[in-house]
């Protein structure tokens, strides 16, 4: 798949931030490669080697003031589809701080952060009805970026609210790194366990980053092949977590990895897979 294929390629997830702006806890000078400002225009040769049109660009830090920033840098930027923002979606006023933020076209989700979280059980404990009831009202989705021990909250939060859209960020983390069969299995039936929701989608993202240095296809293999099982192809979607990736590998890479991983696939659910349903999940061909 290239540029010159007929469907639409999409990353379904890639960031960009400026440690300038101080509101990225994460961000420190100890990451290396990742401690700079990162734009639309580093990422530009990189999508248009691989034949990637669109993005959709998520948040990187919880606060509200990033989002907007993030909106701005979409205003003017066709090649990015849509904006995966923040909201803190326990406040008090959390509804009208969505409906606010939903007059942006490019809107398409929020993301909570869940894994930095200090309390793994806060999407089922904490008082967040109001906030995802307006994400419903105004049809925009949730990206959840969770570990495997996050899977009971994460059930909880999908049997209570049906009709709230979500996709796992990143496989969910599986433990590629760690390589025994006992965390392979607890991700693996947490997956599964996910899966079985109807709502939720699942991105094939940041599995580089999971891995020791020195990965190659095998080492994806079977992670990929379990996904594929789970949520099949219709409800898989692509996307290069770029620059996270650049602390393990480079988009090239890890496009080119992917594209072989999926090659035993048929051509339609190829083309699902880099870019039509994340089209379809973020409503994407909707964005004026």
């Amino acid at each position: 798949m290239n540029a010159s294929t007929a469907f639409e390629e999409i990353d379904a997830h890639q960031h960009y931030w400026d440690p300038a702006r101080g509101d990225y806890g994460w961000l420190t000078p100890e990451l290396g490669v990742l401690y700079r400002r990162f734009l639309p225009p580093d990422l530009a040769p990189l999508r248009a080697q691989c034949g990637v049109k669109r993005t959709v660009l998520v948040q990187a830090a919880p606060t509200l003031e990033e989002t907007r920033y993030l909106l701005d840098l979409a205003r003017d930027d066709d090649s990015i589809a849509g904006v995966v923002g923040w909201v803190p979606l326990d406040d008090p006023h959390a509804a009208e701080l969505i409906a606010e933020l939903a007059g942006e076209p490019k809107l398409r989700a929020v993301r909570p952060m869940l894994q930095d979280l200090p309390d793994d059980n806060w999407i089922a404990t904490a008082d967040i009805a109001r906030g995802i009831e307006a994400l419903i009202a105004h049809d925009l989705a949730f990206d959840a970026l969770i570990f495997a021990r996050h899977a009971p909250a994460l059930e909880t939060l999908l049997t209570r609210y049906p009709a709230l859209r979500v996709v796992i960020d990143h496989g969910a983390k599986p433990p590629i790194r760690d390589g025994s069969a006992q965390a392979f299995e607890a991700w693996a039936q947490a997956v599964a366990r996910l899966a079985r929701f109807g709502q939720v989608r699942c991105k094939v993202s940041g599995l580089v980053t999971e891995a020791a240095p020195g990965w190659r296809d095998d080492t994806l293999r079977p992670f990929i092949a379990h996904l594929l099982a789970s949520f099949g192809a219709h409800r898989l979607m692509w996307g290069s977590d770029w620059p996270v990736l650049n602390l393990n590998g480079d988009y090239a890479s890890w496009h080119a990895s992917a594209q072989r991983l999926f090659v035993p696939l048929a051509a339609h659910e190829r083309a699902a897979i880099f870019g039509g349903n994340a089209a379809a999940f973020y409503r994407l061909n909707d964005v004026e």
